[in-house]
């Protein structure tokens, strides 16, 4: 999506109505300042007030997303462009989160032998030893936690035997033997147990 071009269309709208951002905040009961960011293109609206927005301007949700009114005639191409374009950005979100998956498990990792290799080999009290590796493993129980919860909803999970896509629940990813990411889990589908590999489209 355009975030300029919608800036421009919101501003367009909420002129024909003859509003200024002032009045546009009130009526959504929001501030002006978010009116403003909207129109230079530095914000989108938020998906909870979009509906209200469109109604407020006289415009469709899709004629927002795309930055322009569509006509009935190319409105089934605007629409696949569209889908096909949230897609696409949904999936690139989707890789920066696995990669940032990575590097939150490396992390965790390196705290906690940092940890356990600083109370291993320099002198300390006994309770100071006990207490740096109780907070390593506390750090890296975190770290994997926050880690798996980014594996379970970046993607999907597709089943081995009738490659169905989905969206497994945290407790299948956590407990689920696995090989990197791809788990051993129950398919909600057909619902038998196999090997389910991480892929980033949902088609």
């Amino acid at each position: 999506m355009d975030q300029a071009k919608i800036g421009k269309f919101i501003a367009l709208c909420r002129k024909k109505q003859n509003l200024t951002q002032m009045q546009l905040a009130e009526k959504l009961n929001i501030t002006d300042r978010a009116i403003s960011k909207w129109e230079n293109g530095r914000s989108m609206p938020d998906s909870s007030i979009m509906l209200e927005l469109c109604n407020v301007l006289e415009i469709s949700v899709n004629d927002l997303l795309n930055g322009e009114v569509i006509i009935m005639d190319n409105y089934k191409e605007k629409s696949e462009q569209l889908l096909l374009e949230l897609a696409k950005q949904k999936e690139s979100a989707d890789k920066r989160l696995l990669s940032l998956e990575i590097l939150i498990g490396v992390l965790s990792m390196t705290i906690l032998l940092g940890f356990c290799f600083i109370a291993a080999f320099l002198q300390m009290a006994d309770w100071l030893r006990a207490a740096l590796i109780a907070v390593g493993f506390i750090v890296c129980i975190i770290g994997v936690v926050f880690a798996l919860k980014i594996e379970q909803t970046a993607g999907y999970y597709e089943c081995a035997k009738c490659a169905h896509r989905y969206i497994p629940t945290f407790g299948s990813v956590l407990w689920a033997p696995h090989i990197n990411r791809t788990r051993y889990m129950k398919c909600p589908k057909c619902h038998k147990m196999s090997w389910n590999k991480k892929v980033l489209t949902k088609k």
